[in-house]
């Protein structure tokens, strides 16, 4: 018995000095990095921005995969089942995280058991924009009209399930009115059909809809998130227009398996806030928009358990289906 434990002992040193040692010496071989979504996108940018900085802090490539289909969930079964040794992660975003699973009834993943949350690299503000023919100048005085036109009013997106079409929901919600749903396949097609004036309405990512509302072509009403963009800083925020509370924003975060050991979670976290805090990088990503996190494995993960739900009740309240 003596022996039996002493073996037992030993061997539980031996493993957490192995912990230990891998995550020292991690990596040593490249490591796979799988988006959701097409390449040339703003979280493709972002994160083939932050991939390239790790590799040079690696001396290992940090390769960039893009699997794109079912809203971000072809990505994220395939790394919910890799093996959990730290060599393939995914950047999700809440489309695929916190929104699919809802809209669709049935993942092929559970967000919360499924994946070891690294870090909440960032998020984009969305910017409401609206053709220059619409008759408002300010959120406070489309809030006004849109009650009055309850029914009648539209606004595009990107897509069904999307950020953009999540906040047009969320603000149906809080103002008590039903505007109606275009959904495109992509920013690009929504963003045309507004500065074409076929659609009034857009809710778009920060670096889609900025540059035409810095030109003038279309009018930006409100940023969605909790801050004023560096950006555009005469733009305020849905909240500071009254409507306390009222926050969402496109992010993005960096998840591994579940199941991988928490040492090298931790090293590819501390990695990550390194590279993105870089100024180089930290700059570059400030110009596209990104406000920054970059935030522990624990944070990101509470924030996760409060994101999930919270998507889920706007897909209840608004009856949305996937299509």
């Amino acid at each position: 018995m003596k022996q039996w434990c002493s073996l037992a002992v030993g061997m539980a040193v031996f493993l957490a000095g192995s912990g230990i040692t891998a995550a020292q010496n991690y990596p040593v071989k490249p490591v796979r990095i799988l988006i959701g979504l097409s390449a040339g996108g703003a979280t493709d940018v972002i994160t083939r921005v932050v991939a390239q900085r790790l590799s040079e802090t690696w001396g290992q490539s940090a390769i960039v995969e893009n699997r794109p289909g079912a809203t971000g969930m072809i990505a994220g079964e395939f790394v919910a089942k890799a093996a959990p040794d730290g060599y393939t992660l995914m950047v999700g975003f809440q489309s695929g995280l916190a929104v699919a699973p809802a809209l669709y009834g049935k993942a092929p993943y559970d967000t919360l058991k499924d994946f070891a949350p690294i870090t909440l690299m960032g998020s984009t503000p969305l910017l409401m924009v609206v053709h220059p023919s619409f008759p408002v100048r300010t959120f406070s005085e489309f809030a006004a009209y849109a009650k009055k036109s309850a029914g009648v009013l539209t606004y595009g997106s990107g897509g069904i399930g999307s950020t953009p079409h999540m906040t047009g929901e969320l603000l149906n919600t809080l103002l008590g009115v039903r505007m109606n749903h275009v959904p495109y396949k992509g920013e690009g097609p929504a963003i045309a059909d507004t500065l074409g004036g076929q659609i009034p309405i857009m809710f778009g990512n920060l670096p889609v809809a900025l540059p035409h509302a810095k030109s003038g072509k279309l009018r930006a009403l409100a940023n969605t998130s909790a801050n004023r963009s560096p950006l555009m800083p005469d733009i305020p925020t849905i909240e500071e227009s009254g409507f306390k509370g009222f926050s969402i924003a496109t992010w993005y975060g960096l998840l591994a398996p579940a199941g991988t050991q928490s040492d090298i979670v931790s090293r590819i976290q501390r990695d990550a806030a390194q590279v993105m805090n870089q100024s180089q990088t930290r700059e570059r990503l400030v110009s596209m928009g990104v406000d920054i996190s970059a935030n522990t494995p624990e944070a990101f993960a509470a924030f996760l358990r409060a994101e999930i739900p919270r998507y889920a009740k706007v897909i209840r309240d608004a009856k949305i289906k996937a299509e």
